[in-house]
């Protein structure tokens, strides 16, 4: 998304510890950018995220924070600053049900699997039942993500008055929730089976691709595969491929071995998704304390 800031520069000019501390967490954050989209990296940024958050509310809960923001003639800039934080829960709520989905049908899989002691032929139909569920997510997800362009649009405002500290304030305000978002959009790529690597190798040109070919394939192998992708892959295998009966049962435990690599990675983000929803829910509760009061 193209409203990421490298820092924020905009916060209150009066010194006090919590500014310094929102900085080293926007860089953290922004320098996590240029890390992988593996799902363990994305559980730091969900915990950089909680940090921030933190931070926030605490600087909301400021007496002058308080009195800058409940100006009467800020009340456009206030509407705008709590539409977004709704908009962010949303999609962090949104993020929630499609890991709780996603990982009901992978855990009935696993059972099912368990229960026939993995080397019997016959799984297609509960295969098809987690495809199709996976089907379902993924289409709930790509519809999220075309939304979270325009709340990504929708960002940035301009300075509304001369009340130099209300327009830091509010403006750090949405900087935090811009980037808040980028890490939602990064997890919903990840549970849609997505990654950024694979568009990074798809965006290259022809003729990249004919003066650099030995590259390209390098690039190829050392893309990084998430674990939503290595599942749908090893399922795709399990159910297509067309083999006896013995030789079935490496397919079989590939499975097995994925599903539960992929049980540990949900259940990881699961606890950093909750964390970071309990912590929106807070700030919002503060925000709507403080222009309400």
């Amino acid at each position: 998304m193209a409203f990421y800031h490298t820092r924020s520069n905009s916060l209150p000019s009066r010194p006090h510890p919590l500014t310094s501390q929102i900085n080293e967490h926007f860089s953290r954050l922004n320098a996590s950018q240029a890390t992988s989209s593996s799902s363990s990296s994305i559980c730091h940024k969900l915990c950089c995220l909680q940090d921030l958050h933190d931070c926030v509310d605490k600087l909301i809960l400021l007496p002058l924070t308080q009195k800058s923001l409940a100006q009467e003639q800020n009340e456009k800039w206030v509407d705008n600053v709590l539409d977004g934080s709704l908009g962010v829960l949303d999609v962090c709520s949104m993020a929630r049900d499609a890991l709780l989905q996603t990982k009901e049908c992978a855990q009935e899989l696993q059972s099912i699997m368990r229960r026939r002691r993995g080397n019997e032929i016959g799984f297609s139909g509960e295969i098809q039942t987690y495809s199709t569920s996976r089907k379902v997510v993924k289409k709930t997800i790509h519809k999220a993500l075309r939304d979270l362009k325009d709340m990504g649009n929708k960002s940035s405002l301009s300075p509304f008055n001369k009340d130099h500290e209300a327009v830091a304030i509010v403006s750090m305000l949405k900087e935090v929730e811009a980037v808040t978002l980028i890490v939602l959009e990064s997890l919903l790529t990840l549970i849609s089976g997505g990654s950024k690597a694979q568009s990074k190798l798809s965006g290259w040109s022809l003729v990249s691709k004919l003066m650099h070919p030995k590259r390209i394939a390098c690039e190829a192998e050392e893309a990084e595969v998430n674990e939503f992708e290595k599942l749908d892959s090893a399922l795709h295998s399990l159910i297509y491929k067309k083999t006896s009966k013995s030789d079935n049962t490496v397919p079989v435990e590939n499975v097995q071995h994925q599903l539960k690599e992929f049980d540990l990675c949900i259940q990881e983000l699961e606890e950093g998704l909750e964390s970071l929803y309990r912590r929106l829910i807070k700030t919002r509760v503060s925000l709507l304390n403080t222009f309400v009061n």
